[in-house]
């Protein structure tokens, strides 16, 4: 699961805030979250800084943001680009400087005073976002300089901030009259609370010590020997913390992707793989860390609000401002790809269960928890590939290299580490990063081991969005990517999976996005983009996993030093085009789930049964028979606290942009060539700037088409 921003969680959506060095100045704080000068190029002193810190800074914040606010309003001038739109635009600075540290670190510590201080705020945020949104006074000026727009003479990206910021109001309620928009405001501060106890159910649940495996030695069959020693270790930590003597005796597996992921792909006791699978297919669906009440009060106050503003549906409302545009062009996506790939995925799944026949008889059927193991032993058998082949070749150290080198050669960025700088866990490596010219294009943090309290899964955020001030001066962004790698045990090499490479390409593509930037204001900067082009910029990294002249530059065996054997990636390419088409309708049954809580235009009952309701969303892309008691929702983080409502399609949108821009760089011959990849920065540069469409049609010359995906896939020839 891959998400690049953590900002949804406090309802950042479009309250944009950008950093002006005039604005900073005006700010004579203490805290040291919010003075910028503390650290070069306005790094945050994580060092210097406590949970009441954040929680401090934040509501210092919102008090400083609105007294700028008065002053627009009480302005007597009339209202234009400059006194209104953007003063409005730079009065936030220090709100977002506090707030997007208090969330980031919040999602990737998870300690119980860091979870305190986002509980605190949140509705804090929500009521100041109402409260902007909501000012009759602001709205009626914003409204005047978008009216006189054809006035003021203003270039296309002081064009583009001005329809952004009056559509980022009139969709939000500002047209909102009486009674109304006070309901408005409590939907949102109440929106916003949910989505936060959401979240943080999701993470308690998957620490939860009942969601644990514990096995021996005499259970381990099949698991490669590095999995049993992380496992080990695993124990050993967890008996410590109990105040237990260590059995050396005893492995533990726990609900985190590093440790459930491979256990379910090659643990041979069936029963045990039965047993993981629903450990972690039951998370947050009863206890004291349930979400299954909260996710339908989620869904029916987004169904609320939509109303509110005169939409049918929630997905109607959300979808207005996207590549796609309304739910009817996110289901004909959908279809189409469900057309495609379902018939290719039946026919995997036939041959994955004949396979299994020869060794479990006859009458064996293949259940979710044995998808991982068996098609594993396909391909193997097939391809003589397993995943733990590659590892060897996938040392961290060298990965970063490769992967990090995979920037330099395409835009000549360089990367140095940065220890001055500290992080905000000991986990955590900061690298300032150069542009071609030599000059610093921001900071970047690594933060990619496993921890408790660790928020699973893998993401991008921003600490500090690039930005210029009126003379042209850029304020440098800071980028974080964050996994949850195994960590390291003993002197041993970390080696990592094809998977989870291909899980940093994605989130350093995201880096990149906001890395590259050069826009004027922080709302259309970077990753501030449609949520269906987005995913653009971390897919198409994705690419380059299957090339052996990119992967020559550093998969290299971490003992021998030889690089990766042609035969070995032919074999890894011919198994993932095996596996394509359940991977993808795998996505379509995330995809349908989404869109069936978002179009609804009734409110979901409070006895409505989540189960029944999930079985029937994702019918049309079935691909088992689901296990009773096991179903997705109550952990789907991405649409009920992520910001991907009525948006997850648009990684399968993206994909298909993805896979189209790559072949532009096959057509060349060079999949470095510099030509294409100049075209292609030039995306990541304009951020929001310019429509996504007009950026694609500029780069590639023509509107997307979903043959290179198919073609990549092997579902066309």
């Amino acid at each position: 699961m891959k998400k690049f921003l953590t900002g949804g969680l406090i309802a950042l959506t479009l309250m944009t805030f950008a950093y002006n060095e005039d604005a900073a100045a005006a700010s004579d704080s203490k805290n040291p979250l919010l003075q910028k000068d503390l650290l070069p190029n306005g790094a945050i002193p994580f060092d210097r800084l406590t949970a009441k810190d954040y929680e401090d800074a934040v509501k210092e914040a919102i008090k400083l943001q609105n007294e700028r606010i008065d002053a627009i309003v009480m302005n007597r001038a009339v209202p234009d680009f400059e006194n209104t739109i953007v003063a409005f635009e730079r009065s936030g600075a220090e709100l977002s400087r506090a707030a997007l540290a208090l969330s980031n670190v919040e999602h990737a510590v998870g300690s119980e005073d860091m979870m305190q201080a986002l509980n605190n705020v949140t509705p804090l945020l929500s009521q100041h976002e109402s409260s902007i949104l909501l000012n009759e006074g602001l709205w009626d000026k914003i409204k005047q300089v978008y009216d006189n727009r054809e006035k003021f003479n203003l270039n296309p990206e002081d064009q583009r901030l001005l329809s952004e910021t009056y559509l980022g109001f009139a969709t939000n309620g500002a047209d909102l009259k009486g009674e109304d928009r006070e309901k408005y405001r409590k939907l949102k501060a109440e929106l916003a609370d949910l989505n936060v106890k959401f979240a943080q159910n999701t993470t308690n649940t998957m620490k939860d010590p009942a969601r644990r495996l514990w096995v021996t030695a005499d259970q381990l069959a099949g698991i490669p020997e590095s999995i049993r020693e992380a496992a080990r270790q695993e124990a050993k930590a967890a008996l410590e913390a109990e105040g237990k003597a260590d059995d050396e005796s005893l492995y533990l597996f726990t609900v985190y992707v590093p440790s459930y992921s491979p256990f379910i792909k090659y643990a041979e006791d069936r029963d045990l793989r039965k047993k993981m699978y629903q450990l972690y297919n039951t998370r947050a669906i009863e206890g004291e860390y349930s979400n299954v009440q909260l996710l339908k009060d989620i869904a029916n106050v987004r169904l609320e609000i939509a109303n509110l503003l005169g939409y049918p549906t929630f997905a109607d409302y959300q979808l207005k401002h996207t590549m796609a545009g309304n739910p009817d062009n996110v289901y004909a996506m959908l279809n189409e790809l469900r057309d495609a790939y379902y018939p290719a995925m039946k026919a995997e799944l036939d041959e994955i269960q004949e396979f299994a026949r020869k060794t479990e008889g006859p009458d064996f059927k293949l259940e979710p928890w044995d998808y991982s193991f068996w098609s594993d032993r396909l391909k193997n058998a097939k391809y003589s590939f397993n995943d733990e082949d590659m590892k060897p070749y996938f040392e961290l150290n060298n990965t970063i290299n490769g992967v990090f080198g995979l920037a330099t050669k395409l835009y000549g960025y360089t990367f140095k580490e940065n220890a001055e700088v500290p992080g905000y866990h000991p986990d955590v490596k900061t690298y300032n990063v150069y542009g071609p010219d030599g000059k610093l294009l921001g900071l970047l943090y690594t933060d990619f081991f496993y921890r408790d309290g660790k928020a699973p899964g893998a993401w991008m955020t921003e600490f500090q969005t690039e930005v210029k001030d009126d003379e042209g001066n850029r304020t440098v962004p800071i980028i974080s990517i964050v996994c949850n790698f195994a960590k390291p045990v003993g002197d041993n090499a970390v080696l990592l999976t094809p998977y989870e490479v291909e899980t940093f390409l994605h989130e350093f593509g995201h880096a990149l996005h906001g890395l590259s930037a050069e826009a004027k204001y922080e709302s259309l900067s970077g990753t501030n983009v449609y949520h269906d082009f987005v995913e653009l910029f971390s897919q198409f990294n994705e690419n380059y996993l299957t090339e052996k002249e990119f992967l020559d530059g550093f998969a290299k065996h971490y003992k021998t030093g030889k690089k990766m054997p042609k035969d070995l990636l032919n074999k890894f390419i011919k198994s993932s085009q095996f596996g394509a088409a359940y991977a993808c309708v795998r996505q379509l049954n995330f995809g349908f789930l989404d869109m069936a809580y978002h179009t609804q235009k009734e409110p979901m009952r409070a006895t409505a049964d989540i189960e029944v309701f999930e079985n029937d969303a994702i019918a049309p892309v079935k691909i088992f028979d689901q296990l009773p008691g096991c179903y997705m929702s109550p952990s789907f983080g991405h649409i009920f606290s992520g910001g991907y409502a009525a948006g997850y399609y648009g990684y399968k949108w993206s994909e298909e942009l993805d896979a189209d821009a790559f072949s532009a760089f096959k057509e060349t011959g060079n999949i470095f060539d510099k030509k294409t990849a100049a075209k292609f920065r030039k995306m990541l540069q304009s951020g929001g700037t310019v429509d996504p469409m007009e950026l694609y049609i500029e780069f590639r010359g023509k509107k997307p088409s979903v043959d290179a995906l198919l073609k990549r896939d092997g579902i066309k020839k």
